[in-house]
């Protein structure tokens, strides 16, 4: 495992090699995996472990073929942060990427060819993959009649191996990306703290066109994001069913730059609400969150995600969705800077919309899309993700205060969990708090459903309830609190008929160490409802 630093952007960001294993799915109804941000030592695809010295790959790859070893370096920074990256298909028309050097589709086999080398050991294998990138970059430097020592002179290579199309992108790549990590320089460090990689900085010009110099106007909607405004983009639907509900994260399955750049392409046909780079520094606004951008390519399926917002069945998932790309890849993994940048952007966005912060309506793209996606993949920390956007938006929960929702993914599981037993069924009216609610008929029965919540000490503590209220409601819904030891505190009947989307004050009680619970019982008269929403201890 490796950490990063890097001066010239997020100086105090830390990231890690990628695992290029099975990828995962962002949880359903369990609860989000703890999530980790040093995983486990990185393998490749064949199976062996990617080195843990990678300068001595690029020192020979560049003697081999004779290209700058900083040259060498610094695009496979720029592209993958020296992560031995597994791509996979983000946007249609552009080849998936592999390797440290992040080579796609016919350079991918040229590069491979060159260096006398199988494709399918320039994917997975590291040594094989610089090779083959090397080999490439000193084919278009004989083709460009480079001048092999002015290290200025390579930026046109560095360029044309990008594939961006887009003019300022690609200045952006080439000054932004390329040559700032060669004269700012950079390090990867192991978990022991060696050196996996490093590259010393040198003070160097690129020999190309620079991005204009010009005012950036600020995103109309997100005032730290530059505004690149992308023709891709229509109407959304009138109605309930084109109001933005979901916020849907990706990977842009590269760099940040080539990502805004095809985003804005109109020939690309596709497009996102935004891009937030690699570190976190910068954020691109594309298309307002009032416009239906064109980023998922899937019609919505509630099965998919909790059986949650169920109405919107068979509808273009674009419809009622911003998106949110980021530099990277699903194999990979993603700097502090990243997460906190994309969390503020995140509660901005929910703030704006009424979006619910949670974790069924800010959802991976590989969740909604599952036949062919899989971002933004097994290493994005969803759990502290969804924390950070509350604690921006101020909605995080108060130190000492433990909520159980009756969606199990939004519960902190050492504290809070919940529990049914017999038929209840899922509701989603509006007004419940988290991601909807269970509800079930009354009757002589003993199927409760039941909040956990752990104490570590003997205390006293308030219990407020949260339901969504209607008229076929009970009008004494027993809510019974319990201590650990299972003696019964005391009963609270709440009228749900009214008070609904609020917190309702049931009573105090003397809790005792360990896990107390809060039972809502069945057990009264047929003919109406009970619904299981979410508890507040304090």
């Amino acid at each position: 495992m490796s950490t990063f630093r890097n001066p010239f952007a997020a100086a105090a960001a830390a990231l890690v090699l990628s695992a290029c294993g099975p990828q995962a799915q962002q949880p359903t109804e369990a609860p989000a995996p703890a999530e980790t941000e040093t995983p486990s030592q990185p393998t490749d695809t064949g199976g062996s472990a990617m080195p843990r010295e990678l300068d001595p790959l690029f020192a020979q790859a560049a003697q081999e073929f004779n290209v700058p070893a900083e040259l060498l370096k610094a695009v496979s920074y720029t592209e993958t942060r020296w992560q031995m990256v597994r791509g996979t298909e983000e946007f249609p028309g552009q080849q998936p990427a592999f390797g440290l050097m992040a080579l796609r589709g016919a350079d991918l086999e040229q590069g491979a060819a060159l260096a006398g080398v199988s494709v399918d050991a320039a994917r997975t294998d590291a040594a094989a993959n610089i090779r083959a990138g090397a080999a490439l970059l000193s084919r278009f430097a004989t083709e460009a009649n480079v001048e092999r020592g002015d290290l200025g002179a390579w930026a046109p290579v560095a360029a044309r191996l990008s594939g961006i199309s887009h003019p300022e992108a690609l200045a952006e790549h080439v000054h932004h990306g390329v040559y700032s990590v060669i004269n700012e320089g950079a390090v990867a460090l192991n978990t022991d703290g060696s050196v996996a990689a490093s590259l010393e900085p040198v003070t160097v010009e690129a020999k190309f066109a620079r991005p204009q110099v010009r005012a950036m106007a600020a995103g109309p909607d997100y005032g730290a994001s530059i505004w690149r405004p992308s023709p891709n983009y229509n109407a959304r639907p009138a109605g309930a069913g084109g109001d933005p509900s979901m916020i849907i994260i990706h990977t842009c399955e590269g760099g940040y730059a080539g990502c805004w750049g095809w985003l804005a392409n109109s020939a690309s046909g596709v497009s996102a609400h935004y891009v937030v780079n690699e570190s976190g520094s910068e954020v691109t606004q594309l298309v307002r969150e009032s416009s239906r951008a064109w980023h998922i390519g899937a019609a919505y399926n509630c099965s998919l995600n909790g059986s949650k917002e169920c109405w919107l069945n068979g509808a273009s998932s674009n419809n009622f969705t911003i998106g949110i790309e980021h530099g990277g890849f699903a194999s990979g993994t993603f700097s502090s800077g990243l997460i906190e940048t994309s969390a503020k952007l995140s509660c901005d966005i929910a703030r704006d919309n009424a979006i619910l912060k949670d974790s069924y309506h800010i959802v991976a793209h590989g969740r909604l899309q599952p036949a062919t996606r899989t971002d933004p993949g097994p290493n994005w920390p969803w759990a502290s993700y969804i924390n950070k956007i509350n604690g921006y938006c101020g909605t995080a929960t108060p130190a000492g205060e433990i909520i159980v929702d009756s969606n199990s993914a939004n519960n902190d599981a050492s504290k809070a969990r919940f529990e049914l037993t017999g038929a209840w069924t899922a509701g989603s009216s509006a007004g419940y708090y988290g991601s909807g609610y269970y509800f079930a008929a009354t009757e002589a029965i003993s199927e409760p459903a039941t909040f956990w919540f752990y104490l570590p000490t003997a205390q006293t503590r308030t219990v407020d309830g949260w339901w969504v209220a209607g008229t076929n409601r009970s009008t004494s819904a027993a809510f019974i609190s319990f201590n650990a030891a299972g003696a019964n505190l005391g009963t609270a009947t709440a009228n749900q008929q009214i008070n609904g989307g609020k917190w309702v004050t049931l009573g105090s009680y003397n809790f005792t160490a360990g896990w107390n619970k809060v039972q809502l019982s069945r057990w009264q008269a047929a003919g109406s409802v009970v619904i299981a929403d979410a508890i507040r201890v304090r």
